[in-house]
């Protein structure tokens, strides 16, 4: 019986594909931001929390002058006595607790390495957003319908504004190259508009 000779062109295996390497982008600001959160975060905790004692105080002792009144302009108490202090039935301050709780959280975790999902950014997003209207409401009241200024709030406003600036830049994947200058004029604008509303008093104190 004849033997059919065995093909010497038999197809060699296919050798295996070359890995390639995992490029892993991170996001924009992976050192300043957890660090922001962390203490922009307790900032505002300590802040809200000191504001809630202090309404519970002028609300047991009406004639209570809180530690944050010092002058006609810088007035805790002028403030706190509004309805815009209590906008949701409840006094203001209660919502940083729960927020800046969160944001300080979520700085710590990522401090300690953690890796958050993309649902959470935006829900994260969301919240600050919300907080940064919230507060730029707030200042419109206090300058233009209240006539007085509450130091423990200004500190909350001055955390709200750079931890909005930095989660968004940050869902948006954005390394702004000017990030600094735009974060500095938004402060100057409040600082402009304080000064202005409040000359007749600051040029007192010249």
């Amino acid at each position: 019986m004849e033997q059919r000779p065995t093909s010497l062109l038999a197809t060699p295996p296919s050798a295996p594909e070359p890995q390639r390497d995992l490029v892993i982008i991170e996001p924009p600001f992976p050192r300043l931001l957890p660090w922001l959160l962390t203490i922009g975060g307790l900032l505002g905790l300590v802040a809200a929390f000191v504001l809630t004692i202090e309404k519970i105080a002028l609300l047991k002792n009406p004639d209570y002058v809180p530690s944050c009144s010092i002058n006609p302009v810088l007035s805790c108490g002028s403030v706190m006595k509004t309805w815009q202090a209590d906008l949701l039935g409840f006094p203001n301050p209660l919502l940083g607790i729960v927020a800046f709780a969160v944001v300080t959280t979520v700085g710590v975790a990522l401090l300690a390495g953690a890796r958050l999902p993309r649902w959470f950014w935006w829900g994260l997003q969301a919240g600050v957003t919300l907080g940064v209207v919230f507060v730029h409401w707030l200042i419109y009241q206090s300058l233009y319908e209240i006539g007085a200024l509450c130091p423990y709030c200004m500190i909350v406003w001055t955390v709200t504004i750079p931890i909005f600036l930095y989660v968004t830049l940050r869902n948006l994947g954005r390394q702004a190259t000017y990030h600094a200058v735009a974060l500095t004029v938004w402060y100057l604008t409040v600082i402009t508009l304080i000064g202005i509303r409040f000359w007749s008093f600051w040029s007192t104190l010249i």
